[in-house]
């Protein structure tokens, strides 16, 4: 599954080629015989949920779904922007107990023997933190802990854009070294030692990550080693919230710059002003714009998303935004639930009464 809006995009400086490594055009075109089973608008979370659950529908509509059974070995990668709890596809969110409703359901119905899950995205650990059974056969590791971001790298001087992820990076140039004897832990290991800014967890079963790669994915003949591009992958980092800001900048496009930055103080103010109109519904013992307490009321938390994402800004479109939604989860922790549906009315009114003009256009 893949947006599929890099080759063709009007923004890429060699139409119809895609590079993820910094040696720019000069390097591997890796967009030739990329499988399209799901792009564009197919490309969602309930239509990952169904392949993953190898829904007859999907199936005899003539797509591709996981036709696994009790002796598989599964593995599974997902990469895209994400939040507290959420992680993002273009256009809608993926929360995290329908990812592990849905994992569950698998181990039910024997569809997997045993199954890794690798996911990178800001706050990613959210999707597995104190929710990911122990005993269902399943090992997931994540780019960040459940309230940090993630980082981007490989910025390309020729292309103009950061081209790959740290923890993204580090795992995927650890799998084409490895020999067929290398385990999950090892690489575990290792990318954790190489991704900077951001600490990868581990969650689940944690004897699967003993076993071999090599019986997930298969192993190289001849094992790539590790170059000096990759060694050096740490160089030049960006957070993946600030990548549109940290690219106007590098390009000099202060114009675009500036835009952003008011975009964002927009933001910021927003989110201020909503907090301060809602103070004296809550118990807050600290400061509910820039604290992060842990999240254990997940239906208030997600009636607020829900109802922000409806009458406020889309969040998979305003990525800035989703470095916001920690606020929603400090308000749920020091609120009861009647002054929560009272706090959830003032976010309508307030998102009615100030979006309704409209708002900056650039808040990625």
């Amino acid at each position: 599954m893949h947006y599929d809006d890099i080759a063709n995009n009007k923004q890429n400086k060699y139409p119809g080629k895609v590079y993820n490594a910094p040696s720019g055009h000069n390097g591997t075109d890796v967009y030739p015989g990329v499988p399209k089973h799901y792009t564009g608008e197919d490309v969602n979370p309930e239509t990952f949920l169904k392949v993953l659950a190898g829904d007859e529908g999907l199936k005899k509509a003539g797509k591709k779904v996981l036709e696994s059974g009790p002796n598989d070995h599964v593995f599974v990668f997902f990469d895209d922007h994400g939040a507290p709890d959420v992680v993002c596809f273009p256009h809608r969110d993926l929360k995290a107990m329908d990812l592990i409703n849905t994992l569950k359901q698998m181990h039910h119905d024997k569809k997997y023997a045993k199954l890794v899950f690798y996911i990178e995205a800001c706050e990613s650990g959210s999707m597995f933190y104190k929710i990911l059974p122990t005993d269902i056969n399943i090992y997931a590791t994540t780019a960040s802990k459940p309230d940090e971001g993630s980082d981007a790298c490989y910025y390309d001087k020729d292309i103009k854009n950061y081209l790959g992820d740290t923890y993204s990076v580090n795992w995927i140039i650890n799998t084409e070294s490895a020999t067929k004897a290398t385990t999950f832990q090892e690489q575990f290991d290792y990318v954790k030692a190489n991704t900077p800014n951001s600490v990868p967890q581990q969650y689940g079963d944690l004897s699967i990550a003993k076993l071999p790669i090599s019986l997930f994915l298969g192993s190289r003949k001849n094992p790539q080693p590790i170059g000096p591009i990759n060694v050096n992958i740490n160089r030049d980092v960006g957070s993946n919230r600030d990548v549109p800001l940290l690219l106007a900048q590098k390009s000099g496009d202060f114009e675009r710059y500036q835009q952003l930055v008011t975009g964002r103080q927009f933001v910021d103010n927003m989110f201020s002003e909503y907090v301060n109109s809602i103070q004296h519904l809550m118990n807050a013992n600290n400061d509910v714009l820039n604290t992060r307490l842990e999240l254990n009321n997940r239906e208030c938390y997600h009636n607020f998303v829900d109802t922000f994402k409806e009458q406020c800004l889309q969040i998979t479109k305003h990525t800035y935004v989703l470095g916001k939604l920690y606020t929603f989860v400090n308000i749920c922790e020091q609120i009861n639930d009647l002054n929560a549906a009272k706090a959830l009315n003032q976010l309508v009114q307030y998102c009615q009464q100030n979006l309704s003009n409209g708002y900056p256009i650039a808040i990625l």
